[in-house]
């Protein structure tokens, strides 16, 4: 999401009679909330508040130990080493981050299945940052 489009969502939020907005993508999370009178903010059920439970992720977080391209194969022709729903054992190959044209494997440090990934082929990827989540 670039400047231009938060700034629109933001004027149209203005514009609106909605109080509260929150919107949340991969790796951008968004709150707004417009100044409430406190007879508003009385009138606001409380048992949703009380019912709202945090689920616990207990996936294992893969992080990229360098900067660098995420790759998912070898080559663009070939299959990706490892697909959301997949088992992969400890050891196995999950990606390559290339890093000053040096192509890097990154290997499961546990054994487990791929819940999720969480970039793009070709993608650029920071350090310490999620790739993708065991469990």
């Amino acid at each position: 999401m670039d400047f231009k489009q938060i700034q629109n969502i933001i004027k149209d939020f203005e514009n609106s009679n909605i109080t509260n907005l929150e919107i949340e993508m991969e790796q951008f999370k968004l709150k707004l909330n417009k100044n409430q009178t406190q007879e508003t903010l009385s009138v606001a059920p409380k048992k949703l508040i009380e019912k709202e439970e945090k689920v616990e992720d207990t996936s294992f977080k893969v992080k990229s130990p360098l900067v660098g391209t995420f790759y998912a194969a070898n080559s663009p022709e070939e299959l990706p080493f490892v697909e959301v729903g997949q088992k992969v054992n400890k050891g196995d190959t999950l990606c390559i981050i290339e890093a000053m044209k040096i192509m890097n494997e990154i290997t499961a440090p546990i054994s487990g299945v791929v819940e999720s990934i969480h970039i793009n082929n070709g993608e650029p990827i920071g350090y310490d940052e999620v790739i993708m989540s065991i469990v």
